[in-house]
């Protein structure tokens, strides 16, 4: 009993599951156009979706080795390759989490459920409320934030998981436009950050995929984004509308948290009494109970 109980585990077992995780590789290929990951459309194509050398292509892994995953055959893969799969792929938390079990791999930057960082810097943003602050990478996803941070454009909460991008919520979500009093000023500004972080990035999957979504969507990203300009980070005094409280003059101060362009910490401290006294008034209501 016990050899069949083993030989189910390492044979027939293992091999269910590689064919899950071809099956899974295939529907994840077949589901992503070209144009989301920057790729041009040929006439021919027939296949639906990407190609596996395309996808070989954007992870930096070999075609046949590729291939073989999707054939469910019998081979070792390392994290770093799943890891580039995964991204290639645009693969959301859940989708990389079943990618990496069904490899009988831990992944080794896996997503938490509340924030993504290491809890001594989500403690570290709790505790410099009522301030706003949060992490946020140089792609400008939130990574982190406080509950002050929460309300001060819109309710992120609010905000499905894969919206939670700067960028992304300055061009298309009008309570995040309307809060932002400067907004033709700063989404000038954010384009070109963007820019210029986007330099070490070119090839990524997931960058260009953002860009190619903001070009979709929003008219008035695809005009800032046709002049090629380039700005790097710097901390200024900004003016926000908040629906609840009214006006808010905060200087903005960056923290990196490691190497340049990296995950940043930003926060925002009042530049007034009156913008104090408002914060204070903001943080009453981000803590109090949901009805």
């Amino acid at each position: 009993m016990t050899t069949l109980v083993r030989d189910e585990a390492t044979g027939s077992g293992a091999e269910i599951r590689r064919g899950e995780l071809a099956a899974f590789l295939r529907s994840r290929r077949e589901r992503i156009t070209p144009e989301q990951v920057g790729l041009v459309r040929g006439r021919r194509r027939r296949t639906p979706g990407l190609r596996r050398e395309e996808v070989a292509h954007l992870s930096m892994v070999g075609v046949t080795w590729y291939t073989w995953l999707e054939q469910a055959r019998d081979i070792h893969v390392s994290t770093q390759v799943l890891d580039a799969i995964a991204r290639a792929l645009l693969m959301d938390r859940s989708e990389r989490a079943h990618l990496f079990a069904l490899a009988g791999a831990v992944d080794p930057t896996p997503a938490s459920e509340c924030t993504g960082v290491p809890q001594a810097l989500q403690a570290m943003l709790d505790q410099l409320e009522p301030f706003p602050a949060c992490v946020q990478n140089s792609r400008f996803d939130l990574l982190a934030y406080n509950r002050t941070y929460r309300l001060l454009l819109c309710d992120l909460e609010q905000v499905p998981l894969e919206d939670r991008n700067c960028l992304w919520l300055a061009f298309t979500h009008e309570g995040w436009r309307t809060s932002m009093v400067d907004w033709d000023e700063v989404v000038r500004s954010m384009a070109g950050k963007f820019r210029a972080a986007m330099a070490e990035h070119v090839a990524e999957p997931s960058w260009k995929a953002l860009v190619k979504r903001l070009e979709d969507t929003s008219p008035e990203f695809r005009e800032i984004w046709a002049r090629h300009e380039v700005l790097r980070p710097a901390n200024k005094i900004k003016t926000f509308r908040q629906s609840q409280v009214g006006m808010l003059r905060l200087s903005g101060t960056s923290l990196w948290t490691g190497p340049s362009q990296g995950p940043k910490l930003l926060t925002y401290s009042p530049a007034d009494a009156e913008s104090r006294e408002r914060l204070e008034r903001l943080q009453e209501l981000a803590s109090a109970p949901v009805a």
